[in-house]
């Protein structure tokens, strides 16, 4: 018995089946034009799977809201929105669904078996093309009043401009691009700064100097213990080291600088979403 697992995103479905706490038979598909064409890759997937399928547990974009049944919000992919999907997906596959939302999902798994397994407090930050992130008190998601937390993105830091547009690898490629011309994306900033280009690296720096400053206010606000890093950024080894020394200079500067966190870079990569998702459906079960 075992779960078949899908990760929505706007231009693919990745999907795998869990088992064990093992993810196998992996693959996707290309993210269908239509929920009926979604619907029919989905069952496809799942009959295709070797092992009983006990339910299907979905990451997707939007707000996942288990009371209303719906997926609220806006993303990519606008016809999962504002219609009872969860009750569409259960009749039409003949099993249990659970949905929630991807980067929550992706929060989840790094609590529960991931970089935050041993700690209760946590602030998740996913630097992605925005930013996104999740929750979590007492181990517990915390999703706020209407569903938004989590949504660093939207915070504005130091430069009066929101988190995504600013504290990112992939922003921070965008606009060397700007200054000078070349074509760029953000393995090859790092790869300029390996080969001691001022400009990427004073772009770079820039970019740890917002994410810190971020950090600052959650820090602040919500006291985690520990702020875990995801995202591709995340891969290089040096980055959680380069944010907590500016997040401490922060601190220091209003002395408190006793409740800096830790922080690390996520334990699982592009398999986060589909192991969240996973963990996710058996926690609805209990």
């Amino acid at each position: 018995m075992g779960l078949a697992v899908f990760d929505i995103g706007g231009s693919a479905v990745k999907y795998g089946f869990w088992n064990e706490e093992t993810l196998t038979q992996q693959g996707q598909f290309k993210t269908p034009e239509t929920f009926e064409e979604m619907k029919e890759n989905l069952k496809k997937v799942i009959t295709s799977f070797e092992g009983e399928v006990e339910g299907v547990a979905m990451s997707a974009p939007g707000a996942a809201n288990d009371v209303k049944r719906e997926i609220e919000g806006i993303s990519a992919v606008p016809y999962l929105h504002n219609r009872p999907i969860y009750d569409e997906l259960e009749s039409y596959l003949s099993l249990p669904v659970t949905i929630e939302n991807d980067a929550n999902c992706a929060g989840i798994a790094e609590i529960e078996l991931g970089a935050g397994k041993d700690n209760q407090h946590v602030a998740f930050v996913v630097l992605g093309t925005g930013v996104g992130g999740s929750v979590f008190i007492n181990r517990q998601i915390y999703k706020g009043a209407h569903l938004f937390g989590g949504e660093f993105g939207l915070m504005t830091n130091r430069t009066d401009r929101t988190f995504s547009s600013n504290g990112t690898i992939v922003k921070v490629a965008d606009k060397y691009q700007r200054l000078t011309a070349e074509v760029v994306n953000g393995k090859d900033i790092f790869e300029k700064i390996d080969q001691g280009d001022p400009l990427a690296l004073k772009l770079l720096n820039d970019m740890y100097d917002n994410v810190a400053n971020a950090l600052y206010n959650i820090q602040v606000s919500m006291d985690p213990e520990l702020v875990i890093i995801g995202g591709g950024v995340s891969a290089r080894p040096e980055i959680a080291d380069e944010i907590k020394m500016r997040l401490k200079w922060l601190l220091d500067e209003q002395g408190v600088s006793s409740i800096l966190p830790e922080v690390r870079t996520c334990h699982f990569a592009n398999d986060a979403n589909l192991i969240g998702a996973a963990m996710n459906f058996y926690n609805k079960q209990k």
